[in-house]
């Protein structure tokens, strides 16, 4: 059975009822005719993208603290040393993960520790692979410190994301694997790893939020 996660009750009710207020006059007025039957199939295929997209599976996540996790489902899109200038204030290693809609959004903390910031910033919405999106676009920045230093993990807004949803609070206990958050429709999440992290996966790996190890500790 298919669990939803709650970020999906509303918007999936509401889509029913509109749906129902379509096709019930239709075919109130036009029973039989082929395109209440074009107009009914179009609007079930719409209603099942929709709830396919708040599900919420379970996950197994490897218990090893040295261990980076994918926080989100989706394709490895950046891989590359940069600087991080709103929290770590230097040198990291940056692994970007891109979610399309087909994707599960539910996003995951990648380490357990301690949450030491958390932070929402207005913004943008550029395409989501678009290199400027990390800085400009609408985000959310959580960092979570533990033995291995400063992991930064931010959510990012895309063109069809348009709403970022935040768990996570400073002074939070994180546990690798367990939801932090929730994009609607669409984007990607940033994670920034101190230089000593080993990264385990290549550009344009699928990744499994919860599962799949991007990254390793000495």
């Amino acid at each position: 059975m298919i669990r939803i996660h709650r970020e999906g009750y509303s918007i999936i009710f509401y889509t029913m009822v509109a749906l129902v207020l379509i096709n019930a006059p239709l075919n109130y007025w036009f029973e039989g005719t082929w395109y209440t039957q074009v107009v009914f199939g179009l609007s079930f295929l719409f209603f099942i993208a929709i709830v396919q997209f708040f599900r919420h599976p379970n996950r197994h996540t490897p218990q090893d603290d040295d261990l980076v996790i994918a926080p989100a489902d989706g394709k490895v899109v950046v891989i590359e040393e940069v600087d991080e200038p709103e929290f770590i204030k230097g040198r990291c290693k940056q692994v970007s993960i891109f979610m399309s809609p087909i994707n599960v959004h539910v996003n995951r903390y990648p380490v357990s520790g301690n949450v030491v910031y958390e932070k929402y910033h207005p913004g943008k919405y550029l395409v989501a692979w678009h290199p400027k999106s990390s800085t400009e676009n609408e985000r959310t920045t959580v960092a979570v410190k533990n033995e291995h230093g400063i992991i930064l993990f931010r959510q990012i807004a895309g063109a069809l994301a348009k709403r970022i949803v935040c768990y996570a609070k400073e002074g939070h206990k994180a546990k690798a694997g367990k939801e932090f958050g929730f994009i609607k429709f669409g984007s990607r999440v940033d994670i920034y790893l101190p230089l000593d992290a080993e990264i385990t996966v290549k550009l344009d790996q699928k990744t499994t939020g919860g599962e799949t190890v991007i990254a390793k500790f000495p």
